[in-house]
C-alpha cells in the first residue's frame, strides 16, 4: 500500500478557483464575439430603419440629410456628398443588412470591414464624434476583424462543415 501525501491546506480551494477560471475563459472566448457583433451592429441597424419609409422605399427624409445637411469636413472645407441620392440609398441598405449579418454571425469580418469604412465616412461627415461614438465602433470593427465571429456564428458553422478548423482558444 502507498503511503499518500497529507493535503495541504487550501489546495482543493485553489484547484476549484482554477477549474472556475478555465471555464471562465472558455465562456469568454465563445460569448466576447457575439457580445462585439451585436453591441457593433444595434447602432447601425436602428439608424438603418429610419431610412426607410417602406420596403425598398426610402425616407424622403434621409435623402434630404444626405443632399443638404451631410457634409464632407476634409481639411478645414465642407464639401458636399458625391450623388447623395444614391449614397443614401447605400447607405440604408448596408445599415440594415450588414447588422443583420453581424448578429448571425454570416460574413463577419467582410461585414466589419464594410462598417468599418461607414465609420471612416461618418468621421468625415461628423468629425465630432469621434471619441463618443466612432472609436468604440472602430475598436469593435477591428476587433470583430481581427478576432472572427467566434463559435456562435454561421461563419463558424460553414468553416466546420467543409472540414476547417478555427482556431481554439489559448
Amino acid at each position: 500500500m502507498i503511503a499518500q501525501e497529507p493535503m495541504k491546506t487550501g489546495q482543493p480551494l485553489i484547484r476549484f478557483a482554477s477549474l472556475v477560471l478555465d471555464w471562465l475563459q472558455r465562456m469568454a472566448w465563445a460569448v466576447a464575439p457575439l457580445a462585439l457583433r451585436v453591441a457593433l451592429a444595434i447602432p447601425f441597424y436602428l439608424s438603418g430603419l429610419t431610412k426607410w419609409k417602406a420596403f425598398l422605399s426610402l425616407s424622403p427624409a434621409a435623402v434630404f440629410l444626405f443632399e443638404e445637411n451631410f457634409k464632407l469636413h476634409i481639411f478645414g472645407g465642407l464639401y458636399d456628398l458625391p450623388a447623395p441620392a444614391l449614397m443614401a440609398w447605400f447607405d440604408g441598405v448596408a445599415e440594415i443588412i450588414l447588422p443583420i449579418f453581424l448578429i448571425l454571425g454570416f460574413a463577419t469580418r467582410l461585414s466589419s470591414l464594410a462598417l468599418l469604412g461607414m465609420i471612416g465616412v461618418i468621421q468625415l461627415v461628423v468629425p465630432d464624434g469621434w471619441l463618443s461614438y466612432h472609436l468604440p465602433w472602430a475598436a469593435m470593427a477591428l476587433s470583430l476583424i481581427a478576432l472572427g465571429p467566434g463559435p456562435l456564428s454561421i461563419d463558424w458553422i460553414i468553416r466546420r462543415s467543409f472540414g476547417v478548423q478555427a482556431p481554439a482558444p489559448r
